[in-house]
């Protein structure tokens, strides 16, 4: 009797111990989600989209001058560029940027960060966000704090999160590449860019999560901003449609608005940002927006008009479907044709 007692209790603790380690993703989620904070954020933002960065015209002074803080923060973090790369520097060629009745953009760059995964480091998530916005027009400084301002500062947030893990034993297993493309606004050039000449085997990136608008809220919700919307996550795997979803239900609640995301959008929302470079390679991608507000484009969109509980929320929700991403045991599956 009294071996079947202890054995019955070393099965109990060992079931026990089990139990523990499969909610440990979940408690990991819960503990780095709280270090993407609205006073990082807006501490940020009150930088990239400042006066002093000229609105952040591609190839221009300001834009660099923007990357410079940038690639200083993630030095901070003790994050490096990526392997196989010479710096954090990826050069997007003026030629490369050419399109009809488009003015010529000089010279310029996208950014990339990097940590490596820890189980299996040849599969790689791409965050990305663009960091150019359309830079002075008459005199005026057109700031872009939401466009793509907020993108911008949630990657450096997220990064952040991630890093602190690795640094506590939990890093990632699989590797992220965080992306920061120039010349969104002259015709997604950057991520065009990248996806024709990609650090890492397309092959063997898993998907990426695209962070474009995330800081105010449109008309449609002018009374209720809990939302985002949510575009292109079942174009091409089911899978990460449904990591999103569960990650929104157990970490931030926000709704999850499709409205985008419908096949008739007569915006046509899905091929306008960076995400879609990856999609048409066949690559799950998914795409975060707060829709367009009446400051879209225009000067007003400036760093003191993002209500900052809302960049967190949604910054958060992209960090807990990366880290699924990241750490769950099979990659995404295509099993859509991304139509």
């Amino acid at each position: 009797m009294k071996k079947i007692i202890l054995c019955s209790l070393a099965l109990s603790l060992f079931m026990g111990s089990c139990s523990s380690q499969k909610g440990s993703s979940k408690d990991y989620v819960s503990k780095y989600i709280g270090t993407i904070n609205q006073e990082e954020l807006k501490k940020h933002l009150y930088i990239v989209a400042s006066d002093e960065m000229e609105g952040r015209n591609t190839g221009e002074p300001g834009q660099k001058k923007a990357g410079e803080y940038i690639i200083s923060e993630y030095k901070k973090m003790g994050i490096s560029y990526p392997k196989g790369a010479d710096s954090f520097y990826q050069k997007v060629p003026s030629e490369f940027m050419v399109r009809a009745f488009s003015p010529k953009l000089n010279d310029s760059e996208n950014i990339w960060a990097y940590i490596e995964g820890s189980e299996k480091p040849d599969e790689v998530l791409v965050i990305s966000a663009h960091y150019d916005h359309v830079g002075m027009k008459n005199g005026e400084i057109y700031n872009g704090a939401d466009d793509d301002g907020s993108g911008t500062v949630a990657l450096l947030e997220i990064a952040q999160a991630f890093m602190d893990a690795k640094k506590a034993g939990h890093g990632p297993k699989r590797s992220i590449l965080f992306l920061h493309v120039t010349g969104e606004e002259h015709g997604l050039h950057g991520s065009r860019y990248y996806s024709e000449h990609p650090l890492f085997p397309l092959k063997n990136t898993i998907a990426d999560i695209n962070i474009d608008m995330i800081g105010r809220r449109d008309p449609a919700h002018k009374d209720n901003g809990n939302y985002v919307y949510v575009i292109g996550s079942d174009r091409l795997s089911t899978d990460l449609h449904n990591i999103n979803e569960e990650a929104n239900k157990k970490y931030v609640n926000l709704l999850l608005d499709y409205k985008y995301n419908d096949r008739n959008d007569p915006e046509k929302i899905y091929y306008r940002s960076d995400h879609y470079n990856f999609a048409k390679h066949g690559i799950p991608a998914i795409f975060f927006f707060n829709g367009v507000h009446e400051d879209y484009h225009q000067p007003g969109d400036t760093p003191d008009k993002i209500e900052y509980d809302l960049l967190e929320k949604r910054a958060r929700l992209a960090f807990a479907t990366a880290w699924e991403l990241a750490n769950r045991p099979n990659r995404p599956v295509v099993d859509k044709n991304g139509e």
